[in-house]
């Protein structure tokens, strides 16, 4: 569904002073995806007339070419329903030329000399599909050239202006182009690399595409918008140079080309050292390369100075490649250079120079379209008020069909956010069941295991206590019992050898005593007998 919100026809038809188209908000996410959208509503406000003021919007005018109904509805519708985004690769060192871009360029082959380290090549793509390759130079913020394959003349369309973030910030992770407003602060060194809106505004210069939009239809054409297609023109130089541009190739390249699908172009400018704001340079010269790469081929310069908007110089290629670069080679094999017809030469030159001149350059076509001119013009005015009542009735249709759409998604998304939080919790119920039960039933031999193991250690243990009581009883000596049941067989009969020893003892104990006491008084006599013979004197034998 569409992510985004419209706002109410009343708002919508109420101009605003800084811009010409009516303002639809889109969220975040949406863009730049979806900001195509916006186009529808520019169409609209241009197809109702301009406002009574001048548009300030981004710094440079948008036309106010009122549309066809066919362009209008299929237009409107598709992009109001099936909004397209835009994608600008830098192409990598490893590719080879500009990758899958090399279809606009004869035998997929690029210009050779360009090689400076600041020149960036980029595969400018719309609706995932290349749309045109450009040559990009980091130095002067303008392109050196698109290259690119004549479509068809289309209506001007809206001027939905884009930028590369990856030739500012190669490490960032946008990888298509998008508006410079939506990557203010994401993008490292914006505007450090290439040219921005502000570059522009209040210059006196436009934003000047080298890939014309106007020889460019549908999804080519939306591609164009980038500000790495732009270079600084005067309005009025800008107004010239993609006047007679797409006059020369519709006029003069295309009726001489036998395949359409085998015209290819190179739009270029040459940098002077006049610079905007001191920043972005102006060219000195702009120039157009054009190859019709079939049978009978040819190829042509053209080269408009910023000096003399009038001026439009008509030169071969090897004359125009000596202007440029040195050494730089624009088509493969020179592209017809060599042998290419000089009847259908002189031709082309012919009608570049009736170009030149400012005549028309006559075909049978351009009578018959003469004639029915007027019819024509009377036929759109009566048919003005008509188309624009469609456009309106178009417009609220588109609008209620988002408001629908808006609504049904804002029911869906309700409805489907109440039954993924049901479905979710029944989810997380029948989870936290089926778990429970699970642990149950896996704890039940759990349980019953641990008894039987607990009932086994208990046996074991049982076993063990008798086997140690047994051990421990039959730990203790024999001949310790044998000893203690003859103790008392043995005391019995030791009495009687007891009682004689006591005997024998007290006898000797006994007789020791009367020795002692005999000794004692044989002691005593002796020292009795020395007391008395040592102290009384002897008598004379006279007496």
């Amino acid at each position: 569904m569409f992510g985004f919100t419209t706002c109410c026809l009343q708002k919508a038809l109420a101009p605003r002073r800084d811009r010409r188209w009516f303002h639809i908000s889109f969220p975040s996410h949406a863009t730049p995806k979806f900001q195509t959208l916006s186009g529808f509503a520019a169409a609209w406000t241009r197809s109702t007339g301009p406002l009574p003021y001048a548009a300030e919007a981004d710094g440079a005018s948008l036309s106010s070419r009122e549309w066809t109904m066919k362009t209008s509805i299929v237009f409107l519708l598709y992009i109001s329903v099936f909004p397209g985004f835009s994608q600008g690769r830098v192409v990598g060192e490893d590719e080879t030329g500009f990758a899958e871009c090399n279809m606009f360029f004869p035998g997929q082959v690029p210009p050779e000399g360009f090689t400076e380290p600041f020149h960036v090549k980029i595969c400018q793509q719309y609706n995932k599909e290349p749309r045109f390759a450009t040559l990009y130079s980091t130095k002067d913020k303008i392109p050196l050239y698109s290259a690119f394959k004549y479509t068809k003349p289309a209506q001007n369309k809206e001027e939905n202006w884009l930028v590369e973030p990856q030739i500012d910030d190669p490490e960032n992770d946008l990888h298509e182009m998008v508006h410079e407003a939506d990557i203010v602060g994401t993008v490292a060194n914006l505007g450090a690399n290439q040219a921005l809106t502000s570059d522009y505004v209040g210059s006196g210069y436009e934003r000047g595409l080298l890939n014309p939009s106007l020889l460019n239809e549908e999804d080519f054409q939306m591609a164009t918008y980038t500000l790495t297609n732009a270079v600084p023109l005067s309005p009025s130089l800008s107004k010239s140079w993609h006047r007679d541009i797409a006059r020369v190739v519709e006029q003069a390249l295309v009726p001489h080309c036998s395949k359409k699908d085998h015209l290819y172009l190179l739009a270029g400018a040459i940098p002077s050292s006049v610079q905007v704001k001191g920043k972005v340079s102006v060219p000195d010269t702009l120039w157009l390369a054009a190859c019709c790469d079939a049978p009978g081929g040819w190829s042509l310069g053209l080269v408009k100075k910023m000096n003399d908007e009038n001026s439009l110089a008509d030169l071969m290629v090897g004359e125009l490649e000596k202007q440029l670069l040195a050494g730089v080679h624009l088509f493969k094999g020179n592209c017809g250079g060599d042998n290419q017809s000089q009847e259908k030469t002189e031709a082309i030159l012919q009608a570049v120079g009736q170009i030149r001149s400012g005549e028309q350059v006559g075909t049978s076509d351009n009578q018959e379209a003469k004639g029915s001119g007027l019819v024509r013009r009377v036929a759109a005015i009566i048919a003005t008020p008509f188309i624009k009542l469609l456009e309106l009735l178009i417009y609220v249709f588109v609008e209620l069909v988002k408001f629908v759409f808006y609504f049904l998604w804002l029911v869906i998304k309700q409805v489907g956010g109440t039954v993924l939080d049901g479905v979710y919790s029944l989810w997380n119920g029948v989870v936290s069941y089926l778990k429970a039960i699970t642990m149950v039933l896996i704890s039940i031999p759990y349980d019953v295991g641990r008894v039987v193991v607990n009932i086994f250690l208990g046996f074991l243990q049982i076993v063990q206590d008798v086997a140690s009581l047994t051990y421990r009883i039959l730990r203790i000596p024999v001949g310790f019992v044998l000893h203690l049941a003859a103790f008392p067989y043995h005391s019995i009969c030791a009495i009687p050898s007891v009682l004689k020893d006591v005997a024998t003892g007290i006898g000797g104990t006994f007789s020791l005593v009367i020795d002692a006491t005999a000794t004692l008084l044989h002691g005593f006599y002796y020292l009795a007998g020395y007391i008395v013979k040592r102290f009384v004197p002897k008598g004379s034998s006279d007496d």
